[in-house]
């Protein structure tokens, strides 16, 4: 990434990958190359998540199915966090479980009440190989969460449970997006 310049600024839009395509099912690989190759995806990841609106976005959403994400997403005091998170594990996920409104740029225009820790510690690496940890509270704890799923090959849907999962399965099978796998 070029110093200074604003994230994404310099990447192409992607298509998303939408629910029932396979790579959003399965764990994603390491990342072992961190060249410029890493660096043009993240671009195109904050790209692609900007132009959608999310605050998130993994790989696998735009077909690379890398242990990868992008975040711009706030906390509950409104703090902005930006970054990106090479080869990510979650490593805290604790304090009070929340149950709140979720969605994904991968099942557009729907969201579930989904339950999640208020706290979450995400350790990494950035594009060129340093290590990082993140810290999150709030929205942004639910943002880190969401990310390390879908890295495991999990969308938010796999959590939701009982009414809200017959609801949210309901409205997949009757969104315009959707196609039977």
């Amino acid at each position: 990434m070029r110093h200074g310049s604003i994230q994404g600024a310099h990447g192409r839009v992607r298509p998303l990958i939408l629910l029932g395509d396979p790579v959003l099912a399965q764990p994603c690989r390491e990342v072992t190359d961190f060249g410029p190759g890493l660096a043009r995806l993240v671009e195109d990841m904050f790209a692609t998540m900007y132009a959608a609106q999310g605050v998130g976005l993994a790989a696998n959403q735009v077909g690379e199915p890398l242990r990868v994400f992008v975040y711009d997403c706030p906390d509950d005091e409104d703090v902005r966090h930006l970054g990106h998170v090479v080869n990510p594990r979650l490593v805290e996920a604790d304090g009070i479980v929340l149950r709140g409104p979720e969605g994904c740029l991968s099942l557009p225009g729907l969201e579930a009440g989904t339950e999640r820790h208020d706290h979450a510690v995400v350790e990494g690496f950035t594009v060129t190989g340093e290590p990082i940890t993140v810290h999150g509270t709030g929205f942004f704890a639910r943002c880190l969460q969401h990310e390390c799923d879908h890295v495991e090959g999990m969308v938010y849907a796999d959590r939701v449970q009982g009414w809200r999962r017959r609801r949210l399965l309901r409205q997949v099978g009757r969104a315009s997006w959707h196609r039977e796998a």
